[in-house]
């Protein structure tokens, strides 16, 4: 079974919250870079706070979290960064 639980909170390096897979409960953190280059992909007038973003953003970020757990990335707290959601490299 696969899951989030508690509530994510603020910290000041971004946003801190738990999933669990597989019986397993990871706390992570999305770091505020990964959380301005989400929503710089879905740029509009107003500059959402981090937890608008992450909110706006949740499944998608939890589906990454619990992949990376899956996968056995290690890490206390399991640290998503600007890195986790960038694209490969384009060719030229």
């Amino acid at each position: 079974m696969t899951q989030s639980t508690k509530e994510p909170y603020l910290t000041s390096e971004g946003v801190v919250f738990t999933v669990v897979v597989d019986s397993l409960k990871r706390e992570c953190l999305i770091r505020e870079d990964a959380l301005q280059q989400l929503s710089s992909k879905n740029a509009d007038a107003a500059t959402p706070g981090m937890m608008d973003v992450f909110h706006a953003f949740e499944g998608k970020i939890n589906g990454v979290a619990r992949r990376l757990v899956a996968a056995g990335v290690q890490g206390t707290p399991l640290v998503l960064s600007r890195n986790t959601f960038a694209g490969p490299p384009r060719q030229a």
